[in-house]
């Protein structure tokens, strides 16, 4: 699939397209189409670190359910960063793409090692988002796993594939924009998947949003903080 940048493509499109104003509009609409998930103390919304929280926040406020984060790093082949041989995410979790390891022969070493360096920015970021909260509890719980966007769908199995070592009782994929054919694919892998925008031709994430800008450390904690107000005791 090949994706042009923002800067060359939105002149052409921009309209004739539908948009998202941003990512907190993204998180309402789809909050509109999880309304069967409201209130439920079995209902758990997990935001991808980092551009998946404000979306993710909209929706646990709107549901009045916890939000917490999911952090995954991806675990790049060396000199093919593009093609991830695994993952990493919150928790200690770690998997493996078999096929990839076994077809590249990718000796142990060189998974820890990479390993390595992805856990010291996990847990970076770990810290930097509360570190000291322990992880949420998934097992039978209704996950609501959410991001702002999806291109090639890598960092979401990832996520997917972490989760179910933890035993929930249901994944619910919930992104604000996202191609077709990946879509397709995804809807395979998990219980039920809602989006807002399926564009084709797709060229990138950030061209369907209006406001794209990057998401702080500072803003994730601080939706993270927010997001406890919002959740009936």
């Amino acid at each position: 699939m090949f994706y042009l940048a923002d800067a060359y493509v939105r002149p052409f499109f921009k309209t004739q397209m539908k948009t998202l104003r941003d990512r907190a509009d993204a998180g309402r609409q789809l909050a509109q189409k999880l309304t069967a998930y409201a209130e439920r103390s079995d209902v758990l919304v997990l935001g991808l670190a980092r551009g998946g929280i404000p979306v993710a926040y909209e929706i646990a406020k709107a549901l009045h359910v916890p939000l917490d984060v999911l952090i995954v790093r991806k675990l790049g082949v060396p000199g093919h960063e593009e093609l991830a041989m695994g993952a990493i995410a919150s928790g200690g979790i770690r998997v493996l793409n078999a096929s990839v390891v076994e077809n590249l022969a990718i000796p142990p070493a060189v998974i820890d090692q990479i390993a390595e360096m992805e856990t010291a920015e996990l847990t970076r970021r770990a810290q930097a988002y509360g570190g000291a909260s322990a992880p949420p509890e998934i097992v039978g719980k209704t996950i609501i796993l959410v991001d702002d966007g999806i291109a090639t769908g890598a960092t979401l199995r990832a996520a997917i594939a972490a989760l179910r070592t933890q035993n929930p009782a249901r994944i619910v994929v919930a992104v604000g924009v996202v191609p077709p054919e990946t879509y397709d694919e995804l809807c395979a892998e998990v219980e039920e998947f809602v989006s807002i925008l399926r564009p084709a031709p797709f060229w990138g994430v950030g061209l369907w949003f209006d406001r794209f800008s990057p998401t702080s450390d500072e803003e994730v904690r601080t939706l993270l903080a927010r997001a406890k107000r919002h959740v009936k005791s």
